[in-house]
């Protein structure tokens, strides 16, 4: 199935590097006129104009920065709010500050892209916003209070737009990622003592990639979706769906970056 968004505007906000920028990458190929915000370190305006999109600094939990560079788009059809952060801080590391900034960025920053964009797209009576969250929206995993506070937040942030903005033939819906390779994880793919006992609990036995969610997202954002609002598509290669372990010594062997059955 070829998905096309020829004629559509679509914006990826946190799309200059990683999950956002391969979401990107897929909507051009897809047809789509691309527009990544970002913050001025991750040069916007550079990496678009390399993929054949347009970029624009961006901050999400500026609203004011927001609403600047949705005027600039004009309203879009699809909307990826993307742009988040996560780092590891037990419990009794996570300073006030770390709190509100993880927040801030995470779930106020959803917030403010849906507010701001749901305005301008509301008059077009179509749409699709499609919002990442993460395994961790459900799970407790120890050292990410903040990430995992503000990625469950979410979900609440999905059902709710979906019930609001159904009505205006606006979908809403969220992708939850497992573990993907991306710069930030990029240090426990490359070390078997670390990959080889977490990707055990995983039953297609490896992490995944950005463009297996970016193909999520598009998904999602298509008209092939166009019965489905208010969802979450988890692309976690089955992670959720385990509980003691898929993978063992016994018939299989850790290999490169993946178990594989002997």
């Amino acid at each position: 199935m070829r998905l096309d968004f020829t004629g559509q505007t679509v914006v990826v906000t946190g799309g200059a590097n990683g999950i956002g920028l391969a979401t990107a990458r897929a909507f051009i190929a897809a047809n789509a006129s691309v527009w990544i915000f970002d913050l001025p370190g991750e040069r916007p305006e550079a990496v678009a104009s390399g993929i054949g999109a347009r970029g624009i600094v961006a901050d999400v939990t500026d609203r004011s920065s927001l609403e600047a560079a949705f005027d600039l788009t004009g309203p879009p059809h699809v909307v990826v709010a993307n742009a988040g952060i996560g780092e590891f801080r037990r419990l009794e590391e996570t300073s006030e500050d770390f709190w509100n900034h993880t927040l801030a960025v995470n779930l106020t920053g959803v917030f403010l892209t849906l507010q701001t964009a749901a305005a301008r797209m509301k008059p077009l009576r179509r749409g699709s916003i499609v919002i990442m969250a993460s395994t961790n929206s459900y799970d407790g995993e120890a050292g990410f209070l903040a990430y995992n506070a503000s990625k469950a937040g979410l979900l609440g942030i999905v059902h709710t737009a979906a019930n609001e903005l159904g009505p205006y033939g606006i979908r809403v819906n969220a992708v939850c990622p497992g573990l993907i390779r991306t710069r930030l994880t990029e240090a426990l793919f490359r070390d078997p003592a670390l990959a080889k006992p977490y990707f055990q609990h995983i039953p297609l036995g490896r992490g995944g990639t950005p463009e297996e969610v970016a193909a999520a997202v598009l998904f999602l954002a298509s008209e092939a979706a166009g019965y489905i609002t208010g969802a979450t598509l988890l692309v976690d290669g089955g992670q959720m769906a385990a509980k003691y372990g898929t993978w063992n010594e016994a018939a299989a062997e850790f290999a490169g970056d993946r178990w594989r059955l002997r």
